[in-house]
């Protein structure tokens, strides 16, 4: 888990003792770190203020590029901070959630095409070499096959060690993620192939070998260091943006359809193989690492390609039936 750091705004010393305290429950709050960390770096910026009516108002007013749920969620962070050192405060300022924007509809996930896919990886393949990180070529690549075929999480994909790749069973050891739940993910032969294939060039720089080593690395001052969430980000979405693919909004894809695309590709499989989808969807949610199908679910919902296959089945299943049903009413 990350160090907090040193916090500089007049409210740093309430910020550290309520991460603190959300940690001590148990809870990770690396979301609600970053976004006070961000808030204690706007508060510094205007002079060490504190965080006052006038303040919030101006850092919401620099939110406006987050997308509306982004925000809300940013600004609700807040409020409960807020919240939490009124214990201490009665007279401390805690906004007015009225005035917050609402969340807005959700980002509509952009499902890959597998064509697009061999674009994405053709054009991690195409990076420059990079004298600081000669690993970024390999890192992409392997990155964008891990979360395409095995459904990772960014952050998952980040946090993986050596140890965690079994290469007898081919397959990857999630350790405790969101929800705290920790999951064996088995990966297709192509997939422990291209993994292998890294593992091959990572030893060839002389990276530290040990179980305990981050998977996906860098060496910045020739000292191998792991990828963060963020960092692994970074790099992937500047080789999708690469690909010049872009949504109905004209924006380039986000990093997580590529987990989208995984669960879209899967359950169109199903589909046109004639297998039961809803029989197979708590596999699909144990390999997502989700708390239930009710998550799973939500794939389900918007994707056109899954809706015109199961549209399909059903006009086969039920012609027969219609038919019948027609004669019947026919007859004199």
């Amino acid at each position: 888990m990350k160090q907090l750091g040193t916090f500089t705004s007049s409210i740093g010393p309430q910020i550290a003792r309520y991460i603190a305290f959300k940690r001590a429950l148990g809870r990770k709050a690396i979301a609600t770190a970053y976004i006070l960390r961000r808030l204690d770096r706007f508060l510094t910026s205007c002079n060490g203020g504190d965080l006052t009516r006038e303040t919030f108002a101006a850092w919401n007013k620099s939110l406006n590029h987050l997308h509306p749920s982004s925000r809300s969620h940013w600004l609700w962070a807040v409020y409960r901070f807020c919240i939490f050192c009124r214990r201490t405060d009665p007279q401390g300022f805690v906004p007015d959630p009225a005035q917050f924007p609402s969340p807005g509809p959700r980002h509509l996930p952009y499902i890959f095409s597998e064509d697009e896919i061999t674009r994405i990886l053709a054009a991690a393949d195409s990076l420059d070499p990079h004298k600081a990180s000669p690993l970024h070529r390999e890192v992409a690549r392997i990155g964008i096959v891990l979360l395409y075929t095995a459904g990772l999480r960014r952050g998952e994909l980040a946090r993986l060690t050596l140890g965690d790749y079994e290469a007898a069973e081919r397959a990857l050891f999630v350790h405790r993620s969101k929800f705290g739940k920790s999951r064996l993910v088995p990966l297709s032969s192509d997939a422990a192939r291209e993994l292998d294939r890294y593992l091959a060039a990572r030893k060839k720089l002389g990276a530290p070998s040990d179980r305990g080593t981050m998977l996906l690395v860098h060496n910045h001052g020739e000292r191998f260091r792991g990828y963060t969430g963020e960092g692994l980000g970074i790099l992937l979405r500047k080789v999708i943006r690469r690909t010049g693919i872009r949504t109905s909004q004209g924006r380039s894809p986000r990093v997580h359809d590529l987990r989208f695309t995984f669960a879209a590709h899967a359950l169109l499989r199903w589909y046109r193989a004639g297998i039961d989808v809803q029989a197979k969807l708590p596999a699909l949610a144990t390999y997502l690492g989700h708390v239930s199908i009710v998550s799973t679910e939500y794939y389900l919902t918007f994707l056109k390609a899954t809706a015109e296959a199961a549209s399909e089945r059903f006009h086969i299943h039920s012609a027969p039936w219609l038919f019948l049903r027609g004669q019947k009413g026919n007859r004199p």
